[in-house]
């Protein structure tokens, strides 16, 4: 489901001017203001937001190797040094000589997503690593959860970070920031989710749990301390993931992948 956010007036990409950069254009990583622009950067991630059409982008940077294999787009491209990119970005970006400076997406409402019919959600509760959280939205995208359900505060914002790691999939699976995670879960339960929290101490066999639900939300808590009393209590129900003894839990991004698989079985047709 591609994601629904209201359409801005005069909402249209802008076009970078073509041509080669002068270094001394481009200082030291600069500092990203909460709501303002980000950087994207890696094919995949670049690709999708130049793909999506709620998308607003102020700069288009790649290098002259990775312009060559880059399919046609509706923006120009400026060419650089792969330097130049290394300059703008964060220390360590695998940006494979292609970024793109865009606005961030509008957040979804959660009676939004619910209206449209969404029928498969995830909610993580104070989820803290932009990584993990990256990998979860790829998760969610490859087994047809169409919305994340994060907190306003508590929880990273969409950065690059997290787009290099989704790998595109924040274009396509809905943000929506709730500012209590537990009424959010009510709301869901109202129109008719199971919602499925994860806990190592239930005793409940995570594919028993969501088996035959037509709509289902699973909850998944914060790395290390997992989900919180009054989160856990807001669930239908708990369930764990079965693991050997010698290993005490999975990364949260893990377990995601799995939940998701388990709760998506029913709804793919056979190969």
């Amino acid at each position: 489901m591609a994601r629904n956010h209201a359409k801005r007036p005069g909402h249209r990409p802008s076009s970078p001017l073509q041509g080669r950069s002068d270094p001394s254009r481009f200082p030291r990583p600069e500092r990203e203001v909460e709501g303002g622009p980000v950087w994207l950067w890696g094919t995949h991630a670049v690709l999708a937001a130049l793909a999506n059409p709620e998308r607003r982008f102020h700069q288009f940077l790649v290098t002259e190797n990775a312009g060559q294999r880059l399919p046609k787009t509706q923006i120009t491209p400026q060419i650089v040094q792969g330097k130049d990119l290394d300059n703008r970005l964060p220390p360590g970006a695998v940006h494979q000589g292609i970024a793109v400076k865009a606005e961030p997406l509008d957040p979804v409402a959660l009676e939004d997503l619910i209206g449209e019919g969404a029928t498969r959600i995830a909610v993580l509760d104070q989820v803290s690593d932009p990584h993990n959280l990256g990998a979860i939205f790829r998760s969610a995208a490859a087994f047809g959860f169409t919305g994340l359900v994060l907190q306003t505060r508590n929880a990273p914002p969409i950065t690059g970070v997290v787009a290099k790691s989704a790998a595109g999939a924040i274009e396509t699976v809905a943000e929506v920031r709730a500012v209590n995670i537990a009424r959010a879960l009510e709301q869901l339960g109202e129109a008719g989710f199971h919602t499925v929290g994860l806990a190592g101490e239930s005793q409940r066999p995570l594919d028993l749990a969501v088996k035959g639900a037509a709509k289902i939300a699973v909850v998944l808590g914060a790395e290390g301390p997992g989900l919180r009393p009054a989160v856990a209590k807001a669930c239908a129900e708990l369930a764990r993931i079965p693991i050997a003894a010698a290993m005490e839990s999975l990364n949260v991004s893990n377990a995601a992948a799995i939940a998701f698989y388990e709760a998506s079985r029913s709804s793919f047709p056979a190969a």
